[in-house]
């Protein structure tokens, strides 16, 4: 898959030290907070926040975080944080596009943040729609292994495309048929890693040494900012 691979970095957040989970968990929650605010706190009719919830349980959320987040977000519990979803969007060196979804409670720290971090590297934030253009919403689902079989009843299913990689198997679908996909996944029992709408670029730019050593760092940066939830690039990795 071009681009940045946001599997990867989930990966990288699950195996982080105990310092570095309780961030974790703080993003898992405010996406579970805005997912029950949007939709409301039952996982039947709200598919967000079925997503939502099964990230935070691959990552060992304690339940209590996990209802307390939801509680928050339906406003049977009120202590002050309110939070919001932005999404950036930017420019990294050598001009490579970013879009970076946040959710915050603080609008002003959070923009100072990503302008900070992308000016940082040679980059600068834009303005709505200066990237946006150049990704496609896509469903991503992950699986640990697939057989033939499996690949033609997916399709069938509505997948759109089914790729191998060194994390394993990464199935497409489009946006409205991600519910679907996954449904028919767990009604085989084949367990699902992952499963989100992405950010995929349109077209992938190939980059040099230079530039992929900076976009390391700028990924570590976002991977450690407590307000990032997602972000991706059109930088063939």
């Amino acid at each position: 898959m071009s681009g940045h691979s946001k599997w990867s970095t989930i990966k990288r957040q699950k195996g982080a030290a105990d310092a570095k989970r309780g961030a974790l968990f703080t993003k898992l929650g405010n996406a579970i907070t805005i997912a029950a605010k949007e939709g409301g706190g039952d996982i039947d009719s709200n598919f967000s926040l079925r997503l939502a919830i099964d990230k935070a349980k691959s990552a060992n959320m304690p339940k209590d975080n996990i209802e307390r987040a939801i509680k928050r977000g339906t406003g049977e519990l009120d202590d002050g944080k309110k939070i919001e979803d932005i999404t950036y969007e930017g420019f990294g060196p050598d001009g490579i596009a970013f879009m970076i979804e946040a959710l915050t409670d603080n609008r002003n720290r959070t923009s100072s943040s990503m302008k900070h971090i992308l000016t940082k590297y040679g980059g600068s934030l834009g303005g709505p729609n200066s990237v946006a253009w150049m990704f496609n919403q896509i469903g991503i689902i992950r699986i640990n292994k697939i057989n033939e079989d499996l690949e033609l009843e997916l399709i069938d299913a509505g997948a759109t495309d089914i790729k191998k990689d060194e994390d394993g198997v990464a199935v497409f679908t489009k946006p409205n048929d991600l519910k679907k996909v996954k449904s028919f996944l767990e009604q085989k029992q084949i367990n699902v890693e992952y499963a989100e709408i992405e950010q995929i670029p349109k077209d992938s730019v190939n980059i040099s040494d230079e530039i992929k050593e900076k976009l390391e760092k700028i990924f570590a940066e976002l991977d450690e900012d407590g307000d990032v939830n997602n972000y991706y690039t059109n930088a063939e990795i």
